[in-house]
């Protein structure tokens, strides 16, 4: 799972682009997945890494702003570990701890009370994870308009997901 504030970034950019009528459930609903100790059952599918997203839009209407919160973690995870991220090992959760000040930082992140103890920092040079395409990945979930993608077809959202860039093209 992308760290907690990871999730709370992807929220805040979100929020700034789309009318939320109730910004503390969803903010409630961006950390709820995580929260559960039955990662296959909060995330809808095998792990918390394969996400099912149509089995979560079977389930739930993303009309309610905790519903849509939720919805956007659980495509967040799912483009995370199936889009973005290119290798894995425990490193993973250290650079979370590197990046975390920085990140909510540079996106006014208010980490919640429930889990100011799990959300960690550290300093030092990420291994795994490139801070500007960690920011990028970061505004381009937040751009995502989940509730166009879910309305035209519920059973493409993965297609349609499947077509996000996070990275700029090298020249």
């Amino acid at each position: 799972m992308p760290g907690y504030a990871i999730h709370l970034a992807v929220g805040n950019v979100y929020k700034r682009n789309n009318n939320i009528k109730e910004i503390e459930s969803f903010e409630k609903g961006i950390i709820a997945p995580d929260l559960d100790e039955d990662k296959a059952k909060s995330h809808y599918g095998p792990y918390s890494s394969r996400p099912d997203l149509s089995k979560f839009l079977q389930m739930n209407d993303i009309s309610d702003s905790y519903n849509e919160g939720y919805f956007l973690h659980l495509v967040t995870d799912y483009l995370f570990y199936n889009r973005f991220l290119t290798k894995w090992n425990s490193d993973l959760y250290n650079d979370y701890n590197k990046l975390n000040y920085k990140i909510i930082k540079k996106y006014g992140v208010v980490i919640p009370k429930e889990i100011e103890d799990v959300v960690k920092y550290s300093d030092g040079k990420t291994s795994i994870l490139n801070e500007k395409d960690v920011y990028s990945f970061i505004e381009s979930v937040g751009k995502i308009d989940i509730r166009s993608i879910v309305e035209k077809d519920m059973q493409k959202v993965e297609e349609r997901l499947s077509k996000i860039e996070f990275r700029e093209k090298e020249v």
